[in-house]
């Protein structure tokens, strides 16, 4: 899942934060790094890329902002997991419970 990877880099998840306050400038984005102007436009392009963020000009700015769409994706990906993790952890609570219920039943 490309959106995993693109959020796994710290400063990507930090834009990620920021835009989920609200669009910014790259500029603005820039200001809130001690990064160049073009490491942080790369990250922007794999947050792109990843389909987590959207990029429109006004004039000669960009504004950056998030992508739903992405977010959404994610967010599905990771109900997924937690329902098979959940499905999980219920099985083994049930065996462990059974084991217990073994042994005490031979220890009388």
């Amino acid at each position: 899942m490309q959106s995993l990877e693109a959020i796994a880099d710290p400063t990507r998840r930090r834009i990620v934060e920021l835009l989920a306050q609200r669009e910014r400038t790259t500029g603005e984005i820039v200001a809130e790094f001690d990064l160049s102007a073009p490491a942080i436009s790369q990250h922007l392009n794999v947050l792109r890329d990843a389909g987590l963020i959207t990029t429109r000009a006004e004039g000669q700015t960009r504004i950056q902002s998030l992508n739903g769409d992405g977010l959404d994706e994610l967010a599905a990906w990771l109900e997924r997991t937690r329902g098979m993790w959940s499905r999980s952890l219920d099985a083994l609570e049930r065996e462990l419970r059974a084991d217990d219920a073994k042994k005490k039943k031979a220890s009388k």
